[in-house]
């Protein structure tokens, strides 16, 4: 970098924290959505009706190489403590929490929704939580029982548990209103504008993680957001995957030449390209895909509900929000218990997903799904917004920042210390670096390579180069030409797939101590 690029780098940086220092430290609103893939929202290409978030990404930021871990629980813990996966377990072990940092700089720390794990949250840093401390539930009725009026819930298993800021946690019927008006992402937006006016007097800022499980499988939405999406999938997966293409070719999302559309992934088990389909098949098909983007679209009138609130108390300008999804869009179909199969699609009774078709839409127009380390199931939308820290960027971010970032972010913004509170032994410092710079359009100096393993799939991502594999065989991609994985280049650079898989290697044994033996440790939980 050239000394006048650092002193305009230094100078911007100068001016952002000194207006931060001016006021008070920002609110922190982190919004984490579930099984959400690339291209569902609008900004990002899709069809889906999603004002909200796109109002953010107007006003804010954008990046189009934002990276997750691809499964559920790894990728919370890496949001939560700035460190990957491989150094900690699903309980966070040896880490410090967001809470457990922003708590003793004056703020109020307050989790809403999904957490994946068997520890309460309010043990490690947060004030309050209300949620699932589990992976996956009925959205209408997370118990075992039907609630009055109501069918039995469809279930993939019954014991998860829920709280309500108590240390330890009981069965969901104790946390949540036997009602048939109850639909989980209401729910935690309920619960979190409960706490915003609580709270809203006091001085301290305040860090809010909205962690929803939508639009995780089983598919249920209300009917009447359901009904605004009736005939818009009829014309397929293609026809679909295909307009999104084009509409993120106009946002400049993508470019052809180094973003060509690959060819359609289609799934064994959930069915053939549309064409080969019956009338009934293509309407059960498109009708699943109209509950998921019912699912999304309540999501996004949820934040839009918590964005008035902040608004209308005053805080809106100096909350800094970042939205991301925990992987890319979910191939899956679970087994499922206590299903009705005469239930309406969507409904309490009834549990769907949509399979590998309508995931492939969902990623476009990256390849493969959730728990694979290809773009598909790693690569995530990221919109930031926080009018006193950053001015709008209209284009695109095209940096690869990764969750382990948000935690030096978050420090950077509020002048945390790290740990902070945390009482966990042999603390490791966080592997990201703060994306501030970014805030004021220049360039995140990251000295490292960024690294992701689960289950079968492995990578390393260093600048334009990425090696993956899922699987036993290293494929090598330069994004910078071919960001979505259509040309192996790893016959043509064997020495860089060597240097490569060395510090892929090197990363493994630092984070776990252990050398790789070629077979990933097992996973125990499919959602």
């Amino acid at each position: 970098m050239s000394s006048r690029n650092i002193f305009s780098l230094l100078t911007a940086l100068l001016g952002l924290a000194a207006s931060v220092s001016a006021g008070s430290p920002p609110n922190i609103l982190v919004i984490l959505v579930d099984d959400m893939g690339y291209s569902d929202l609008g900004c990002y290409g899709g069809e889906i009706r999603t004002p909200s978030i796109d109002r953010l990404a107007a006003n804010g930021m954008k990046f189009s190489a934002m990276y997750n871990t691809a499964k559920c629980y790894p990728t919370r813990a890496c949001l939560q403590t700035g460190v990957y996966f491989q150094r900690t377990d699903r309980d966070f072990s040896n880490t410090a929490t967001l809470g457990e940092v922003l708590r003793p700089a004056g703020y109020h720390t307050l989790w809403s929704g999904k957490h994946h794990a068997k520890f309460n949250p309010v043990t490690r840093g947060y004030d309050r939580f209300y949620g699932l401390i589990g992976g996956a539930q009925n959205h209408f009725n997370p118990g075992s029982g039907p609630a009055p009026g109501q069918p039995a819930p469809a279930s993939k298993r019954d014991g998860n548990r829920w709280a309500l800021d108590e240390t330890g946690g009981g069965d969901v019927k104790d946390f949540i209103p036997q009602d048939p008006k109850f639909y989980d992402t209401d729910a935690f937006t309920d619960q979190a504008l409960i706490w915003l006016n609580e709270y809203q007097h006091t001085q301290k800022p305040f860090l809010l993680y909205l962690a929803y499980t939508a639009p995780h499988w089983p598919l249920q939405a209300w009917p009447e957001d359901i009904a605004k999406y009736k005939g818009v999938y009829d014309g397929g997966y293609e026809a679909i995957r295909q307009a999104r293409y084009e509409r993120q070719i106009k946002l400049g999302l993508v470019a052809p030449k180094t973003s060509p559309l690959p060819p359609m992934e289609y799934g064994r088990k959930s069915g053939n390209k549309w064409a080969d389909l019956s009338p009934e098949e293509r309407r059960l098909e498109a009708m699943r895909m109209e509950i998921y983007a019912a699912m999304v679209d309540r999501v996004d009138q949820n934040i839009g509900r918590v964005l008035k609130r902040l608004k209308e108390q005053g805080k809106l300008d100096n909350t800094l929000v970042l939205f991301l999804s925990d992987n890319g869009a979910c191939a899956e179909n679970p087994k499922v218990n206590n299903v009705d199969p005469e239930a309406p699609l969507g409904s309490v009774a009834s549990f769907v997903s949509y399979g590998q078709n309508w995931a492939s839409v969902g990623n476009t127009p990256f390849r493969k799904w959730k728990q694979d380390s290809f773009e598909g199931g790693i690569a995530t939308p990221l919109v930031l917004h926080w009018p006193a820290g950053l001015k709008p960027q209209p284009g695109w971010n095209r940096e690869p920042v990764h969750l382990i970032d948000i935690m030096p972010t978050v420090l950077a913004v509020s002048g945390a210390k790290y740990p902070g509170v945390s009482k966990e032994a042999k603390l490791p410092p966080p592997d990201g670096v703060s994306l501030l710079p970014a805030f004021a359009g220049q360039t995140v100096a990251r000295p490292r390579p960024l690294f992701f393993q689960f289950g079968r799939g492995s990578a390393v991502r260093d600048g334009q180069w990425k090696l993956v594999r899922q699987g036993a065989a290293w494929e090598l991609y330069n994004l910078a030409t071919d960001r979505t994985e259509t040309r192996d280049l790893a016959a043509q650079r064997p020495e860089l797939v060597q240097q490569m898989d060395a510090a892929w290697r090197a990363w493994w044994r630092d984070c776990t101590g252990k050398d790789w033996t070629g077979t990933a440790p097992p996973e125990k939980e499919n959602e």
